[in-house]
């Protein structure tokens, strides 16, 4: 088995950061870490080379043709959704589809994706500058400009700039599982694995106290007591603040309430247990936190797309061939 082709599109004046971000998460392999088998290709029009944001020149060797034979397609951002989009892109992007590629957009790239009618009748997210004028001109997409990023499976859309570190490495973790991710992440020194309905921004900045000294240690109090019936009430106790305060708290540094962040991190539990151990689904769901199996199937599904039955056979499966072919 080869690589996994990670075709990367570009265009005219797009942003370098998004097309940065592809490349240092599908296209190193890192000292200690094992190769997990992607090869980037950066793609532009037939015409060649492209002038990225602030000067840089993406490089050639490989055109919008290239994507109808990627596994992995990622539109990085469009450096002005008012201009007219790129027919010849447009066309190359329906193609990989068709052709069973996973396609992603960064950012405004979701504008690419729209107008190739891959995104009607689907709930999707760009950055929230421009929602309103995706929503003028695809009224057919169910626009969510509130969250981090979406996940069909087939077709993946993020909000701005570091939304696309979380979309790619939501990538890496359906690939080879939700601790290749996190451990990728840490080597980005970026954030571990983020729920994609987090919110994008928040409306009052984060204070400096928020870090560390602030949130911090409570979070990573959360994260070693999963399994114990966490209350806001039990929360605010261990934080020694007011109820009130610890969700006002929350809302401004992380962007959603306690019990939204607790249920993330239990199902991202959730999913560690089911990758590598063989615990039964009812003992995986009380080491998460989540109560019984219906619960757990419940939210499990919720965010990953699948059952935990189903996600179990299909990751083992998927790390099976993986390991068979060396990758």
């Amino acid at each position: 088995m080869g690589k996994h082709i990670v075709a990367v599109a570009v265009t005219e004046g797009a942003p370098i950061f998004e097309i940065s971000i592809p490349v240092e998460v599908f296209g190193r392999v890192r000292p200690g870490m094992a190769d997990l088998g992607y090869q980037v290709q950066i793609c532009n029009p037939e015409s060649g080379p492209v002038f990225a944001g602030g000067g840089f020149v993406a490089p050639g060797g490989h055109t919008y043709a290239a994507l109808a034979k990627a596994d992995t397609v990622i539109l990085s951002a469009i450096s002005d959704v008012r201009e007219e989009l790129s027919a010849e892109l447009i066309a190359a992007v329906r193609q990989a589809h068709a052709n069973g590629a996973r396609v992603a957009s960064l950012c405004s790239g979701a504008f690419i994706l729209a107008a190739a009618g891959l995104l009607d009748g689907r709930r999707a997210t760009t950055h929230w500058l421009y929602a309103e004028e995706f929503r003028k001109r695809f009224p057919a997409v169910l626009l969510d400009p509130a969250v981090l990023y979406i996940d069909h499976g087939d077709v993946l859309t993020s909000a701005g700039t570091t939304a696309g570190i979380d979309l790619c490495l939501a990538m890496v973790a359906a690939d080879h599982g939700a601790d290749v991710a996190n451990t990728l992440a840490r080597r980005l020194v970026a954030p571990t694995h983020r729920s994609g309905g987090q919110a994008q921004y928040v409306e009052t900045p984060a204070p400096p106290a928020a870090g560390r000294d602030g949130l911090g240690p409570l979070l990573d109090w959360m994260r070693t007591h999963l399994d114990e019936p966490l209350t806001v009430a039990a929360l605010a106790r261990q934080a020694n603040v007011a109820e009130r305060t610890l969700i006002r708290r929350f809302h401004t540094a992380v962007g959603t309430t306690p019990g939204k962040w607790l249920t993330a991190q239990r199902v991202l539990h959730a999913r560690r247990l089911l990758e590598t151990t063989d615990l039964p689904v009812e003992r995986v769901a009380s080491a998460a936190g989540l109560g019984g199996a219906a619960n757990l199937r419940h939210h499990f599904t919720e965010v990953v797309g699948v059952a935990p039955s189903d996600y179990r056979r299909s990751f083992r499966g998927v790390a099976a061939a993986s390991s068979a072919h060396g990758e």
